[in-house]
């Protein structure tokens, strides 16, 4: 499928929630683990239905225990072996209002690829494009809006919570532009590169100093790391360990493990974190 290249909207997605008191079931980076989402719901008390009802476009229905709200740190795709479906079931979860969702740097690769930007098909993405080669033009075209629509972070419970992919200081909290979107996705970074010629990521949680709780993903962890007032959720899941929520306001922890190695990581896991 070929895709013509066109410009980004203007203005960025609404990020502001404060009105969204909770309770929220916060879920890491997913990576195309479309069982492990699944069952990580299920454990968390969400009812998954496949459907055929036109009302439930993408073809789920989710019922959330009472008064829940899912929210997805993003990396929906890559690596894993189902993006398309874990896309089926974010989307349904979004368009029901029964989930909100922040943009992975994953997630945007890969809308830049369905823009007709010319991205590397590597780390990942490869295998998106191939899975979604056997989904109708009509998906393509949605999940480019999906995608879109996504905000960098979003401010929840009166700017009690914060949910950004790769996490953001306090004073870039309820900020929109070009550099705070991109250090949502990637994260801060050390002008440096590791031996596998990568950025070297900032451990910026060591001294957040924020009121706001900011959770967060993107650099896997073995199990979820709390520093301050921030917590990484990202705990691996495509590459073997688990995938993890975080029940809010209750601070309770939740994960599945994960079915198989979907993906071999660049790093073995006694490096994880690579913060220095």
């Amino acid at each position: 499928m070929t895709h013509k290249k066109t410009k980004s909207p203007a203005r960025f997605p609404r990020f502001d929630y404060r009105e969204l008191k909770g309770p929220f079931d916060i879920i890491g980076d997913i990576h195309g683990c479309f069982s492990e989402l699944c069952a990580l719901l299920a454990k968390l008390g969400y009812r998954v239905r496949k459907s055929d009802d036109p009302n439930h476009r993408f073809g789920y229905e989710v019922e959330p225990p009472r008064g829940r709200m899912v929210l997805f740190v993003g990396d929906f795709v890559d690596r894993g072996p189902a993006s398309p479906k874990v896309l089926r079931l974010a989307m349904s979860m979004v368009e029901a209002g029964t989930a909100l969702a922040v943009i992975g740097n994953h997630d945007d690769k890969f809308y830049r690829y369905l823009k007709g930007n010319r991205v590397k098909l590597q780390h990942g993405l490869e295998k998106t494009v191939a899975q979604m080669s056997q989904e109708p033009p009509e998906f393509w075209a949605e999940v480019r809006k999906f995608l879109e629509s996504l905000p960098h972070h979003c401010v929840l419970d009166g700017g009690r919570l914060i949910l950004a992919h790769a996490g953001l200081r306090e004073r870039w909290h309820y900020r929109s532009s070009k550099s705070v979107r991109a250090l949502c996705m990637y994260g801060e970074t050390r002008d440096e590169v590791d031996e596998k010629g990568l950025p070297v990521r900032k451990n910026w949680g060591k001294t957040y100093t924020g009121s706001a709780l900011v959770v967060y993903g993107h650099t896997p962890v073995e199990d979820p790391v709390w520093q301050n007032n921030t917590v990484n959720i990202d705990t691996g899941c495509v590459y073997g360990n688990k995938l993890t929520a975080l029940r809010y306001p209750e601070l309770e922890l939740v994960s599945v493990k994960a079915a198989k190695v979907w993906s071999v990581s660049s790093y073995p896991r006694t490096s994880w974190p690579r913060w220095r």
